[in-house]
């Protein structure tokens, strides 16, 4: 392919002679190839031959759907597009599966091929691999995304930084946190990115079976080992063979239970109920509660030597109160969830709703902030979800006396606790402080002299040394 370049002699950087275009294409990083009217390839560069993995000697004469494998190759195809309506396609997401079946995210860009009589001859493409930025991305995501568990608040993070070590570990886990602040969703992604992740989760709710309904649940039991046991049942420890157990609401299970699990814990065999022979629990334990098994320890509810045994690693997930940065994010999330499922098109929440939503407490911590949202669902159809589509309780946060006034000012209130709850949750370590609200300590002093806070006497340093 090449191109005639004449200019007036004598004129300044005049040139004469040809410009051999197709070493222009050879050079850039992008892949082109183009076709005729018979859709066969006429050329193809050589960054397409890298990204393709296909020899240009192979791609020249084929049909280009042989070629080109492409996402979009069988409906959706940009290039046809392109030859029958004459519109160039710019920048389109797609992917290809390449010579060794792997598949590589690339965006495409088209435009016709005219003869010299101005005649469509057929059409070019060119693709970008983005392999690159998907990783990129990924890792992006996987900072603030674990499984199903969104966050972006440092508390967060830096459980979600430590998931795959304790993932790769067949140790029993301690998940502690207030209800609804996603335990179980830790716990499964924990499955996930274990070696058992080909296995089955299987959750067991401690705190809703009565103690003798719980035991057989667990164990199973055999046939005839009381009175309506006309068959074997598999226990849960059984149908989670080669997975995970989760035993949600640990704290709930009485003592003599307590004995039970901490044997099996111990010694990985358990009898299922009118069992003579022991059974081998090839499974791995992760525990969970909303309680402060410490203290229960103290009172004697709770075994000591079975706390013992599940808190080898605990993870400790703090309420959503502590990590309200993460609240666009999650009610985004939510908001993807029901359009998804519901067929629905809400666009997002007015600034008065988000001023409501960044306000409250949250005692239900994630769950109650998804309770709410679903609540507007009900409400609507599609737009965006306003005051009036809240939970009744709701609204008089900002119409009441104390909450009154402006956006701005409730911003600012909301702006003025959270510093102050992280400055007592740390003791007043401004540092640890601003580690936990994701600030720089500059960007926090700067913070607490614009809303004429009163930073504690005592810095925290040395307290937290000492615990």
């Amino acid at each position: 392919m090449t191109k005639k370049l004449e200019k007036t002699p004598g004129s300044p950087g005049a040139v004469q002679g040809v410009i051999d275009t197709s070493s222009i294409l050879e050079s850039i990083s992008d892949g082109v190839f183009t076709v005729d009217s018979e859709w066969l390839v006429t050329s193809f560069n050589r960054a397409a031959e890298v990204i393709t993995g296909i020899p240009r000697e192979e791609a020249l004469g084929r049909h280009c759907s042989d070629v080109f494998r492409a996402s979009m190759c069988e409906a959706n195809c940009a290039l046809r597009h392109t030859l029958q309506t004459g519109e160039g396609v710019v920048n389109r997401a797609a992917f290809i599966i390449n010579a060794e079946g792997k598949r590589i995210p690339i965006s495409v860009s088209t435009a016709l091929l005219r003869d010299e009589h101005g005649e469509i001859a057929g059409g070019a493409e060119t693709f970008r691999d983005l392999s690159v930025v998907e990783e990129l991305r990924k890792e992006l995501r996987g900072r603030s995304q674990v499984g199903d568990i969104i966050s972006r608040s440092a508390s967060m993070r830096r459980v979600l930084q430590v998931l795959p070590r304790i993932a790769e570990s067949e140790s029993t886990i301690l998940l502690q946190g207030e209800t609804g602040t996603g335990k179980e969703l830790v716990a499964r992604a924990i499955h996930g990115l274990s070696s058992r992740r080909g296995g089955p989760f299987v959750a067991v709710n401690c705190g809703a079976l009565p103690d003798t309904l719980l035991e057989s649940e667990l164990f199973g039991y055999k046939s005839g080992a009381f009175t309506g046991a006309t068959k074997d049942k598999p226990g849960r420890f059984a149908l989670a063979r080669g997975g995970t157990l989760f035993l949600d609401e640990i704290g709930e299970i009485s003592p003599a239970l307590q004995v039970r699990l901490l044997r099996v814990l111990q010694e990985k065999r358990y009898e299922p109920l009118g069992a003579t022979v022991t059974e081998e629990a090839k499974v791995r334990v992760i525990t969970a509660t909303n309680r402060d098994l410490c203290t229960l320890v103290e009172r004697g509810t709770f075994r000591q030597d079975l706390y013992y045994r599940i808190n080898i690693m605990k993870v400790e997930l703090p309420p959503l109160r502590q990590r309200r940065e993460d609240m666009p994010h999650l009610i985004q999330h939510f908001l993807s969830v029901y359009n998804a499922v519901q067929n629905k098109r809400i666009s997002g929440v007015s600034r008065d709703v988000l001023g409501v939503l960044l306000a409250h407490d949250y005692p239900g911590n994630v769950r109650e902030l998804q309770n709410i949202i679903e609540h507007a669902f009900v409400l609507l159809g599609e737009g965006q979800i306003e005051l009036e589509h809240l939970p009744a309780e709701l609204v008089p946060v900002v119409q009441s006396p104390r909450g009154g006034g402006s956006l701005s000012d409730s911003k600012r209130a909301l702006e003025a606790r959270a510093l102050r709850e992280a400055l007592e949750h740390n003791h007043g370590n401004r540092l640890a402080a601003a580690r936990d609200l994701g600030l720089h300590k500059s960007t926090l002093f700067r913070k607490v002299r614009r809303l004429g806070l009163d930073l504690p006497e005592q810095d925290g340093r040395s307290r937290r040394k000492l615990d």
